[in-house]
């Protein structure tokens, strides 16, 4: 209800941003306000109604307050109570379509315009990066840096970004075979060693193969060689490296076998492979 969309084809634009601490109790204003508000709670508990709907925002939560939207406090705001406020303004962007980051519509070849909805609340910021970032804006707001009035907006775009998406990260657990991928990805220099696999995982390579295929549907040689064999392509397509060196680099020190694994992989020798790439310049 009352949502703030962030647009990217415009810089928010700030009126003013502080640091307040509640002298005595008191209750907010009420009013209706042409700007939107962003509280961020330090210590305490602000107590603000946004139309009909009554928000507590305590220490580590942020709230954002929309513009044209009658603001009141119907409980007192305790003595002490410190939080830091920004006043913006955001303007709609014409002539460019809107798109969703989320959507799954493909995105036409002309300037793009994304729009991302702020969250009404956030909790559990105590000590985030997300906290560092507004105390640093508001510090830089009232400093005497020459860029100020020029960046300030940039910044707060930066900050409103980051809150857009905050949490909305989907941070799935790593699987054994996720991590014995990362493994084989830093290992495209040496040959392929089930005893260095199970040095490292400390679990038998009979369950790790057959974890791995079950997920993967490749063998764990499988895997590894086409990751070597994918840096061989990259290699040929954007450096002039002889056939010889890439060979040595990937961890094969008999070129003709090299090759041979190429060959393999591609369905062609290496020089057919680098011969059949376009250039681009």
């Amino acid at each position: 209800m009352n949502e703030i969309m962030l647009d990217n084809s415009c810089l928010p634009v700030m009126s003013v941003c502080d640091l307040c601490a509640a002298p005595e109790d008191f209750y907010h204003a009420d009013r209706t306000v042409d700007f939107h508000v962003m509280i961020y709670v330090v210590e305490g508990v602000v107590y603000v109604t946004e139309g009909d709907v009554d928000y507590e925002i305590h220490a580590g939560e942020m709230l954002f307050l929309k513009s044209g939207i009658r603001h009141r406090g119907k409980r007192a705001i305790e003595r002490g109570t410190r939080w830091y406020f920004i006043h913006f303004y955001l303007e709609e962007s014409g002539g460019i379509p809107a798109f969703s980051p989320d959507s799954s519509a493909p995105v036409p070849h002309v300037p793009v315009r994304l729009c991302a909805e702020l969250p009404k609340k956030l909790t559990g910021l105590l000590g985030s990066e997300l906290e560092r970032q507004l105390i640093e804006m508001i510090d830089y707001f009232h400093s005497e840096e020459l860029m100020k009035k020029w960046e300030i907006n940039q910044r707060m775009f930066s900050l409103f970004s980051r809150a857009a998406f905050w949490g909305k990260e989907k941070r799935q657990p790593r699987t054994l075979s996720d991590r014995i991928c990362d493994y084989l990805n830093g290992q495209i220099a040496e040959p392929f060693s089930a005893g260095k696999l199970e040095k490292h995982f400390f679990l038998s390579y009979k369950h790790m193969a057959a974890v791995f295929k079950k997920e993967k549907q490749l063998t764990l040689q499988q895997y590894h060689n086409k990751v070597r064999m994918t840096e061989a392509c990259r290699l040929l397509k954007s450096t002039l490296l002889p056939v010889g060196e890439i060979s040595k680099e990937l961890g094969y020190p008999d070129m003709l076998y090299f090759s041979r694994c190429f060959h393999r992989f591609a369905g062609m020798s290496p020089t057919q492979y680098r011969k059949s790439v376009p250039s681009f310049y």
